[in-house]
């Protein structure tokens, strides 16, 4: 990399920081162009460089910031393909969810960030493969098809069942009260996913690495298109 290229890359950098900040403070809104500028200490010109608009900006930003937990649990898996038992999974899921601030800033209720994200059908489509409820419904049948899930309910049951399940322990796990003394929420919450979704016979190594292939190949198609969002919403100059 050249030291020109590494240069607006560290300045970008900044303005992708800046612009995090910000929107987490603030909400997407009410941030300007004018105030990222400022905050990553570089001309409001410079930002143009890098993205035509606000809103392109932050579309990327908040696809960067998906590709992350998208690499986090392809690279458990990759490294250990017995994470995607249902038990061990769920944890991660939660865990690595919590490191996305611009999700959970969605999540608790901004009508700017969610308007942005919805806008395009395309973007629309997109984001909506990487909500709990999506990942219940795409990994479920997944896991289902190879034994790591009982047979005894159906599908949609199970699917709705887990979402329902995370959606709990995400919002005990990042709200202000803490487990009790001794508890261990991680142990509770793969414990409750494995009464609930595990079969009582314990799937085939090779099964699991057939899972685990599997799931790996839905992700890295998803992190494709998230980058190709990156990509699209950059200045072409770039």
């Amino acid at each position: 990399m050249s030291p020109l290229i590494e240069h607006r890359s560290r300045k970008a950098a900044r303005i992708l920081d800046s612009a995090r900040e910000l929107v987490l403070d603030h909400g997407v809104r009410k941030v300007t162009v004018s105030e990222i500028a400022q905050c990553a200490g570089v001309g409001k010109g410079t930002v143009y460089l890098y993205w035509s608009a606000k809103e392109d900006l932050i579309l990327g930003l908040f696809a960067r910031e998906l590709v992350t937990f998208l690499d986090e649990i392809l690279a458990r898996i990759t490294a250990d393909p017995a994470t995607v038992l249902p038990r061990r999974l769920a944890p991660l899921l939660i865990r690595t969810g919590l490191n996305l601030p611009l999700a959970r800033r969605l999540q608790s209720g901004d009508p700017g960030l969610l308007r942005l994200l919805t806008q395009q059908a395309g973007d629309r489509e997109l984001f909506a493969r990487v909500t709990p409820s999506a990942v219940c419904e795409t990994g479920i049948p997944i896991l289902h098809r190879h034994g790591l899930i009982r047979h005894d309910r159906p599908l949609p049951e199970q699917a709705y069942a887990l979402n329902a399940v995370l959606i709990g322990f995400s919002t005990a796990m990042s709200g202000p009260a803490t487990a009790p003394l001794g508890v261990d929420a991680d142990e509770v919450l793969a414990d409750a996913v494995n009464q609930l979704l595990e079969p009582p016979v314990a799937p085939s190594g090779r099964a699991i690495a057939a899972a685990a292939e599997e799931t790996a190949v839905v992700m890295r198609q998803i992190r494709e298109a998230l980058l190709a969002l990156i990509e699209r919403s950059q200045t072409p100059q770039q």
